[in-house]
């Protein structure tokens, strides 16, 4: 597949079937999501794959009720991806000082941009995907028992497509770029 044949065609899964995930389909798309650029090269993303039934259901409970995907996490999708942030890594100097005026979340960039690899790839190998954002992420992290210095940044269901939602509309270039000053056609 083209790359943007890929980009275009990614669309937010939210049913699945139960078929599994092959091994190495899985492989290729952590490894995607581990070559992607980060503040200093810190890689500061973590990725816990979730596949235990009783750990799904519980994070699915971290999701408000209204929440689309909460079946996806606890009984659709075989795998489930957690993806975590090692907090004081990125946006920091290699001395430890936060040096980004950004503030000191400069980690959310840096694993978006892993997890944009991910889903990427496992869509050019027939795989769905949904980002999962709405969910309280200290429960999730006391759940997947993290350690005081990692945050759970996504939560991201993984198989085959049950059903495929239709191309939503894009914005315009015209709409969203602008030339030397913001508003400027």
């Amino acid at each position: 597949m083209e790359l943007l044949e890929v980009i275009r065609g990614r669309r937010s899964i939210r049913k699945y079937k139960p078929t599994p995930v092959k091994d190495e389909d899985l492989n290729a798309i952590l490894e995607a999501a581990r070559w992607a650029p980060s503040w200093r090269n810190s890689q500061c993303w973590r990725f816990i794959l979730v596949r235990d039934p009783e750990l799904r259901a519980r994070l699915a409970e971290t999701l408000p009720e209204a929440n689309m995907a909460q079946p996806a996490i606890k009984e659709q999708a075989p795998v489930v991806i957690v993806a975590c942030a090692e907090l004081g890594k990125s946006g920091y100097s290699s001395k430890g000082q936060e040096v980004t005026n950004k503030g000191g979340w400069w980690y959310m960039f840096d694993t978006a941009l892993a997890l944009q690899n991910m889903v990427l790839m496992a869509h050019s190998l027939g795989l769905g995907t949904v980002h999962v954002g709405r969910f309280d992420a200290e429960k999730a992290a006391h759940i997947l028992e993290l350690p005081e210095n990692v945050v759970v940044v996504e939560i991201i269901p993984l198989g085959y497509a049950d059903e495929v939602p239709a191309m939503r509309p894009r914005k315009e270039l015209s709409d969203i770029v602008f030339h030397d000053k913001y508003g400027h056609a």
